[in-house]
């Protein structure tokens, strides 16, 4: 990852959630990062700092307009988010990807050749692939949705229960969990 040229103070929160705990990072307000407490966080965070170039803090409160916004997806109020995101990477067709990520319906499925399809990169599935197992926004950007040709789920940031549970989460086979 590059390192920008004017540091940036980057704040997180972590957050619980049906599917472990999350940590959502942010630079004002927009998020640069979000991972799933099988990652190590500490790591991720090392990697922020050298990303921004700036101190990395916890900062409950300033990651509230983010966090909510999580809540309420998990108590099943919210189908998309409504957040600023601001794309770490000069990758072109990692950032292709990500915007096409958006275009997915909540509920809904799709394979990595169709999204590659709808790219206009036909052949390119393994590559789609990769791109959403590097997607620094899950759930923002939802690759959860985006699954293997036979409908097996494939590669994801989270665990594999992670995304079983987030895809029928938003088919309603599941009850609506609180993160309380």
């Amino acid at each position: 990852m590059s390192r920008t040229t004017t540091p940036e103070t980057v704040r997180y929160a972590i957050l619980p959630s049906p599917i472990g705990e999350l940590l959502v990072a942010a630079i004002d307000q927009e998020v640069v990062h979000v991972a799933f407490q099988n990652h190590n966080f500490e790591r991720v965070i090392e990697r922020l700092q050298t990303q921004f170039g700036g101190p990395v803090l916890r900062d409950d409160e300033a990651l509230k307009f983010a966090t909510q916004q999580f809540e309420e997806y998990f108590a099943g109020t919210r189908k998309s988010f409504e957040l600023a995101t601001r794309q770490p990477t000069p990758d072109r067709f990692l950032s292709e990807v990500q915007q096409s990520l958006a275009t997915i319906p909540y509920g809904e499925t799709l394979s990595y050749g169709e999204l590659a399809i709808r790219l206009a990169r036909p052949g390119a599935a393994r590559a789609v692939g990769s791109a959403c197992a590097r997607n620094p926004m899950p759930l923002i950007q939802p690759c959860h949705r985006v699954v293997r040709a036979d409908g097996s789920y494939g590669e994801f940031s989270g665990t594999p229960e992670a995304k079983e549970y987030l895809l029928a989460f938003e088919r309603g086979d599941r009850p609506h969990a609180s993160t309380s």
